[in-house]
């Protein structure tokens, strides 16, 4: 495996590490804890080379239109300005991290960092060509911020052992995967990363 060294034009895009997506949390993922460590390790090397960070996170009203009380699949969960939307206590968010909010409107749902949101916009603000992306969970949040990403033009590099799947239906974070890699969105091995 070749080495990846991270330079201008890359940026770190951090997907819902939230408690409530945690285990424990409303709607906690299987072993989603165990992406906490790997992506702590992306975070401080992105951040010891001064390049883009990113952090999305669900944001919804408490009447939004995922939940089942209004016909949607999931429970109430990461309702804004409540401890389960914060972020997990051990994430190693540096400061200049630039949060992303999605599915604040409560009639609209949006699993992509980028729907609803500017984020393509401040990427290219900040000549970003490249997104490494990692968090939760890769089925829903992960994968269609992946297509997006790449519907927008921007290579991606996706880091498995930093992301974890719901698995409504088991291997539906192993199809998503194949998914992803089928739009083009490399897979990254922490092993390849160069110190």
């Amino acid at each position: 495996m070749k080495a990846i060294a991270f330079t201008t034009g890359d940026a770190l895009l951090v997907i819902d590490m939230q408690v409530d997506f945690l285990p424990g949390g409303a709607l906690g993922v299987p072993q989603g804890d165990e992406v906490l460590a790997p992506v702590n390790r992306l975070l401080r090397l992105f951040s010891r080379q001064g390049l883009p960070i990113f952090a999305s996170r669900d944001w919804h009203p408490v009447n939004h239109c995922s939940f089942a009380a209004r016909g949607g699949p999931w429970p109430p969960h990461c309702v804004a300005g409540t401890p389960g939307a914060a972020f997990s206590g051990q994430l190693d968010l540096p400061a200049g991290a630039i949060v992303v909010s999605k599915g604040d409107s409560a009639d609209a749902d949006a699993y992509s960092a980028f729907n609803g949101t500017h984020l393509a916009a401040r990427l290219r603000e900040r000549g970003v060509r490249r997104v490494v992306v990692c968090g939760l969970a890769t089925d829903y949040c992960v994968l269609n911020t992946v297509i997006d990403a790449r519907e927008h033009g921007f290579d991606v590099l996706v880091v498995p052992e930093a992301m974890r799947a719901v698995d409504v239906a088991p291997g539906d974070g192993e199809r998503a995967l194949a998914r992803m890699s089928g739009l083009g969105a490399e897979p990254l091995a922490l092993d390849q990363l160069a110190a």
